[in-house]
């Protein structure tokens, strides 16, 4: 498959692709020209990577992950390791965004939203965080 065939295939733009052979993240086959020439291998990693990444695992969580899928002594262990970092960081963001989302609640109650300039969202640098 060229680039274009494999871009259509995992749904990845060709751009990111080629970043992931850059990084090292795939490796596809040159011919003698010079083009790429990826094998159904190099799909199942890019369909992977596409779906990783939507999951928000970061390049080098990603570069783990594969080296374990290819490791085929590897531990189921190792890979569950790495998805519950993951979670973990999920959690702690979405803690962070319910308390954001708290405070500007607050602070959108106690604005009158009349015609008075007087409104704690436009004095942030004074409102209680929390």
């Amino acid at each position: 498959m060229n680039i274009g065939d494999v871009a259509t295939r995992s749904g990845l733009p060709a751009k990111t692709i080629r970043y992931y052979e850059d990084i090292g993240l795939v490796r596809p086959q040159r011919e003698a020209n010079g083009y790429r020439r990826f094998r159904e291998k190099d799909l199942h990693k890019l369909n992977f990577l596409g779906r990783a990444r939507s999951l928000g695992f970061s390049i080098e969580d990603c570069r783990s992950l594969l080296a374990l899928y290819e490791d085929e002594d590897r531990a189921s262990g190792d890979v569950k390791r790495v998805a519950e970092q993951h979670l973990s960081a999920i959690d702690r963001k979405l803690a962070e965004l319910n308390a954001m989302r708290g405070t500007l609640a607050r602070l959108a109650e106690a604005c009158s939203g009349d015609q008075k300039p007087d409104c704690p969202i436009s004095d942030l640098a004074s409102a209680p965080e929390g």
